[in-house]
């Protein structure tokens, strides 16, 4: 997910828990959810209500605050708001993630749609959303690398990787994992492309970390998003994290991003149901997919 949003419709007074314990009871669960809505696009499920005091506790314990009123007060405080509001939100995603995660969807990138793009232009662009610690966004680019070599001739790309996890972000950009993630990657993958750097952990080969780049974004600024367009938006297990409208705005807003004949890919059953004019579903097993048609 992605970066620091306004401040326009905060609560007028801070939700009050006094205490070092957090509940939160129906009124406060409405103003912090509300407030993080607002501020970061972020939606809370009522089923989520623990896990989102845990995660405003762990935040008030990080920054000495001895309840909600005061961490509130410094998340609408100038100076460390932008970067608080991001560790805020750290807290509150999940970044569990795994290289080559969905296999389906993989496999309609790599034997469907790189080779297509790469057959009529010398160029393929990919943005990964919501890249989390970066093994989404690594993923991709292997693909792409090894697609490349196979056609030979002179083809660039190039992987833009956003979240709205600062640390998820630094993470992704040194590329080190632990040496348990290599199960997820094949045997010809690795010895091409992932290097052992200690006991524990491996990183992904440097020639591979120059092709990408990772950026904060928050998706409540997709329209700035500094991106030209690209032949592959790849988007799951994001969507998750807002109601159905806000969701059907993002894919708008994300299908404006793609060249004609690009590719969005999001999480099967994270929305269903969507149209666009210029948007045609892709028949493959286990996906959910879109080609831009225009």
């Amino acid at each position: 997910m992605a970066s620091s949003a306004s401040n326009s419709h905060a609560p007028e007074q801070a939700p009050v828990t006094p205490g070092p314990a957090l509940d939160i009871d129906d009124r406060q669960f409405v103003e912090w959810t509300t407030l993080l809505e607002h501020r970061m696009g972020l939606f809370i499920a009522p089923e989520r209500r623990s896990f989102l005091a845990s995660g405003i506790k762990a935040r008030m314990r990080e920054t000495g605050c001895n309840n909600s009123r005061q961490y509130y007060h410094r998340l609408m405080s100038g100076g460390v708001q932008a970067e608080e509001w991001s560790l805020l939100v750290d807290q509150l995603t999940v970044h569990e993630t795994c290289f080559f995660r969905h296999e389906s969807s993989m496999r309609l990138v790599r034997e469907v749609l790189i080779p297509a793009v790469l057959e009529r232009r010398d160029q393929f662009l990919a943005w990964s959303v919501g890249c989390a610690t970066g093994e989404e966004t690594y993923s991709l680019a292997m693909m792409i690398e090894d697609c490349v070599h196979r056609l030979g001739g002179r083809r660039q790309y190039g992987i833009t990787g956003t979240d709205i996890s600062l640390p998820s972000l630094q993470r992704a950009r040194e590329g080190v994992y632990l040496m348990r993630r290599l199960n997820d990657i094949s045997g010809d993958f690795q010895q091409k492309y992932c290097t052992r750097v200690s006991e524990k952990r491996f990183q992904v080969n440097e020639a591979l970390r120059k092709r990408v780049c990772f950026s904060q974004l928050n998706l409540r600024d997709l329209r700035s998003a500094p991106l030209a367009k690209v032949d592959l938006v790849y988007c799951q297990n994001l969507l998750i994290y807002f109601d159905r409208e806000r969701r059907l705005e993002i894919v708008n807003e994300l299908s404006e991003f793609l060249r004609p004949g690009g590719m969005m890919v999001i999480g099967p059953g994270e929305l269903l149901d969507w149209r666009h004019s210029k948007m045609e579903k892709v028949c493959y097993a286990d996906t959910l997919a879109y080609q831009r048609t225009d």
